[in-house]
């Protein structure tokens, strides 16, 4: 086929996806209208959930097993992850808050699952995103909750604590890599500012390149780009979007100190989606600290109904001193049998006990 065949049909193909791409728009839109017209049946008021990670996971799985090349599934997630959006966008209003300002990992995080068709909010603290999620100001919220090289974001855990109404709806992975930006070379540079999770990413390179400079912890890697481009003799470590954000230049790349350094994050909205078949939950809970091997009954429970355990955490429960609330992460569905069967069981264990969400393992 020559150049002008092969332009020539190109056009065709074009008009062709154009045609299929609005008559799957159209479809979206008759899902969300017998989504409203399901629930004004069943006599509820609340909108209908735009959002729905379990689908999601079985389209992304369904386009992937389509695809015969040449393109990568890769390629057929990002295409697909933007068709989505926009058909979410079509079916309602849907903003999402978190942690800003724009450029942060959580903004990244945030695009890579709901694409470029939503209305994003900046906040200026992990907890300002969760309470708006909680009280319903923005439709949902992304927060970070653990790094692979760093551990688990406290103030996540603590914010939690505060507004425990909120449920997990999805959780994402993104492969982070942290760079220098500075609008100076290596050696003018007198402090650096960066979010602690970002510090501790970056401790080793920091203390063979950087070891007698200034580090200044700040909300978001972000925020820490901002500051440097507006001071003397200032850097930053965050992305590299952030370069032509705020007018850096990328004086090192990659210092951080793991090659797979991935940061995890949560999606959070009013309810949890139903079971898929692959999931996990996040339990908090207190027990009676005065009641000896009582966190350890509670535990023994999961064992019990075969139950594994991804993870356990624990942060200061803020009702008196020495009193601590345990965070528990487990393979399963609050409404499995085996897991709501635990559940029932350990509540004899504990003092409180709270399901902040079931959501599908990652997936893409």
């Amino acid at each position: 086929m020559d150049l002008d065949a092969a332009r020539s049909r190109i056009s065709k193909v074009d008009r062709q996806v154009v045609d299929l791409l609005n008559e799957r728009a159209r479809l979206s839109l008759n899902v969300g209208a017998a989504k409203r017209q399901s629930l004004k049946e069943q006599g509820v008021c609340t909108k209908p959930e735009v959002y729905v990670p379990g689908q999601e996971k079985q389209v992304f799985e369904r386009v992937r097993g389509f695809n015969q090349g040449p393109l990568s599934g890769e390629s057929i997630s990002a295409i697909y992850r933007e068709i989505m959006s926009a058909s979410i966008s079509l079916q309602s209003e849907v903003s999402v808050g978190y942690l800003g300002p724009p450029g942060t990992f959580s903004h990244q995080a945030a695009m890579k699952r709901f694409g470029d068709s939503l209305a994003y909010v900046p906040y200026t603290r992990i907890e300002d995103v969760i309470t708006a999620a909680a009280k319903e100001e923005v439709t949902y919220g992304l927060v970070p909750i653990e790094n692979s090289t760093f551990g688990i974001v406290v103030q996540t855990l603590d914010a939690f604590v505060g507004q425990p109404s909120v449920k997990i709806r999805a959780e994402v992975h993104l492969p982070v890599t942290q760079s220098l930006l500075s609008r100076y070379q290596l050696s003018a540079i007198r402090k650096v500012y960066s979010h602690p999770q970002a510090f501790g990413q970056s401790h080793t390179w920091l203390d063979v390149h950087l070891p007698n400079v200034t580090r200044v912890e700040v909300s978001s890697t972000a925020k820490a780009a901002e500051l440097a481009a507006s001071e003397t003799y200032a850097a930053a470590i965050c992305s590299e979007v952030c370069a032509s954000l705020y007018q850096l230049d990328v004086v090192a790349t990659n210092v951080t100190t793991s090659s797979d350094n991935t940061t995890r994050f949560f999606v959070l909205g009013q309810s949890s989606d139903k079971q898929t078949g692959d999931d996990k939950t996040l339990l908090m809970f207190t027990v009676d600290h005065r009641e000896p091997g009582a966190l350890c009954s509670a535990l023994n429970v999961f064992a019990k109904f075969k139950i594994n355990q991804t993870a356990i955490n624990s942060r200061p429960s803020r009702q008196r001193q020495w009193h601590y609330m345990f965070f528990v992460e487990v393979i399963g569905h609050a409404l499995d049998d085996n897991v709501s069967s635990a559940l029932a069981e350990i509540k004899t264990y504990c003092l409180d006990l709270v399901v902040l969400g079931s959501y599908p393992r990652q997936f893409y």
